[in-house]
């Protein structure tokens, strides 16, 4: 047998589409429209919704998000760290977003939720704070378009990413693989050059990053970087 035979022999893995999300919440608040405009390279642009009651701080709002949908040339995903995300994250599709994330903690009915969401044209997500288990969805996966693993406390931005969480993401992409669903795993918090190919080894394929996108003066350059070094990652590189 000769090599070319063994190598064809082999089975292969199909190749994951890899996705960066910048966040806003890192972006310059005052010129919104331009800040997207930086971020050509992204794949979408992570909008994160806090109300100072499910977590300790206060961000944008649906006012804002449906302005960026009307201005953004990229699709808006939006988190919602909120109470009552059964009451507010269908107004978030209708308004625009082609994608809502809500978390397993807050609500009350997450697969009505989630095939609401989906009945409006978004895409349904669920989020899952570091010390809430991924187990009780595996029966629910088909239910939902991604997870979101946080890998910092949710609130703030600047947190250094939580190492604790990649056996989570491992156990949830064995989960989704195992189910043959096309299920994304995103990641939000501390994602920087040198923790996105963790991440992307452990399992997640959507890499939500802020000041390591928008702390760079060339933030599209920043994005492919990112998405560069979690490709490297995958093939088993250095990445750099």
């Amino acid at each position: 047998m000769t090599d070319a035979d063994s190598h064809a022999d082999r089975p292969t893995t199909p190749q994951r589409d890899l996705r960066v999300h910048p966040s806003i919440l890192s972006a310059d608040f005052t010129d919104l429209a331009a800040e997207v405009r930086r971020i050509s390279t992204a794949d979408a642009v992570h909008v994160d919704v806090m109300d100072n009651h499910f977590v300790p701080n206060l961000t944008l709002g649906l006012p804002v998000v449906e302005r960026l949908a009307q201005v953004s040339a990229l699709p808006l995903d939006c988190h919602l760290m909120v109470e009552a995300p059964d009451r507010w994250a269908p107004e978030y599709a209708e308004a625009g977003a082609q994608g809502v994330t809500f978390h397993a903690e807050a609500a009350a009915a997450p697969v009505r939720l989630a095939r609401e969401l989906r009945r409006l044209g978004a895409r349904a997500g669920v989020a899952l704070n570091p010390a809430t288990p991924v187990e009780p969805w595996f029966d629910l996966l088909g239910e939902v378009d991604m997870v979101l693993v946080m890998t910092v406390e949710p609130g703030f931005g600047g947190q250094s990413f939580l190492d604790v969480t990649l056996p989570k993401i491992r156990r949830l992409r064995a989960a989704i693989s195992a189910a043959h669903l096309q299920v994304a795993v995103q990641v939000d918090g501390g994602v920087s050059a040198a923790t996105v190919g963790r991440a992307a080894e452990a399992g997640a394929d959507v890499f939500v990053a802020g000041s390591a996108v928008y702390g760079q003066e060339d933030a599209a350059a920043a994005v492919d970087d990112l998405r560069a070094r979690a490709r490297a990652a995958l093939d088993g590189t250095s990445g750099g």
